[in-house]
């Protein structure tokens, strides 16, 4: 039985049960927040490393060392965390254990529930057909419960829609939400362009990603279904496309049709990859046939030794 299968609350509930006991005793620990980022609090001086920011330049230490030292920060005891959640037609799809909203949800929920049990505020952001609708960001557990519950009750309006606009939501978050902390963006990451353009180019969401990770932590959850990496050989299909209501007609029984397939979606997931590594966001991949969850904890456990790295900009480019 899937998500939308259940009553709200129940299905909240299952969901909790799900983090709480499978996620917690892997990230207990100091109040880092599910990724490590900035803060107030000042911690130990170390040795300055080439991209570190000149203005956490310990000049007292450095004055008596006569090496240059930086001073750390311990995080903020209270966080605000904004999830974005795209909830377009392409996500109402799925052949597996899961429809690609549902494992959408699933991911917030997963933030959500670790962060709002050390009181920091959570709140959401949701796009569809090019409209998005905030919920307030607040502390608690109801309130990350009210996020949730409009999260499933948002269903398909109409036969097709128009194209969610991915980056213009990205740029409104960052105008918007100015107070610094981690950034969740819920995606298929599938745009426009993809297929139609060389796929080294850069993606039409990139520039306003560069712009959030300039500014907060931020995480992008990559959802994906298996029949949109590969095709099964069943024969002449008629394939929509559910935000155009395009649709083609494929024949899976060649060899050629299927491998040019794998080909396509191997290159957009790539071009997805790049990009997201480029403006330095963590990247977590969820499935809807795989065990989302060990999936989310062995990101986490990772990410966390290679973060500080990863957000360092590259030597010789200004940021």
């Amino acid at each position: 039985m899937t998500i939308s299968q259940l009553a709200p609350e129940r299905a909240l509930r299952r969901l909790e049960l799900t983090v709480v006991r499978r996620l917690e005793g892997f990230l207990h620990g100091e109040h880092l927040g599910l990724l490590p980022g900035p803060g107030t609090e000042l911690a130990e001086a170390r040795e300055y490393q080439v991209g570190d920011d000149v203005r956490r330049m310990d000049w007292a230490v450095t004055a008596r060392t006569t090496v240059p030292h930086v001073r750390d920060l311990i995080a903020d005891r209270e966080l605000e965390t904004w999830a974005m959640v795209d909830l377009s037609a392409s996500m109402d799809f799925g052949t597996s254990q899961l429809e690609k909203r549902e494992l959408a949800v699933a991911a917030v929920a997963t933030v959500g529930f670790l962060t709002h049990r050390l009181g920091d505020r959570f709140g959401g952001l949701m796009l569809r057909d090019s409209t998005l609708r905030r919920w307030p960001a607040r502390s608690g557990r109801l309130a990350l419960y009210g996020l949730l519950r409009a999260l499933l009750a948002e269903t398909d309006h109409g036969e097709h829609q128009a194209r969610s606009d991915l980056a213009g939501a990205l740029d409104s978050m960052a105008r918007t939400q100015r107070k610094r902390g981690l950034r969740v963006i819920v995606s298929d990451f599938l745009t426009p362009e993809d297929g139609e353009i060389d796929s080294r180019m850069e993606p039409s969401w990139e520039r306003s990603m560069r712009k959030l990770t300039a500014q907060h932590q931020v995480l992008a959850v990559e959802i994906v279904d298996p029949r949109e990496l590969e095709l099964p050989n069943i024969g002449v299909v008629m394939i929509g496309d559910p935000e155009t209501g395009a649709i083609r007609e494929i024949d899976t029984r060649k060899r050629r049709v299927r491998e040019e397939f794998a080909v396509a979606a191997l290159a957009q997931r790539e071009r997805t990859r790049t990009a997201l590594r480029r403006v330095g966001a963590g990247h977590l991949v969820l499935r809807t046939d795989r065990d989302w969850v060990a999936d989310t904890v062995r990101f986490v456990l990772a990410y966390r030794r290679m973060a500080p790295r990863l957000h360092q900009p590259p030597k010789g480019v200004a940021r």
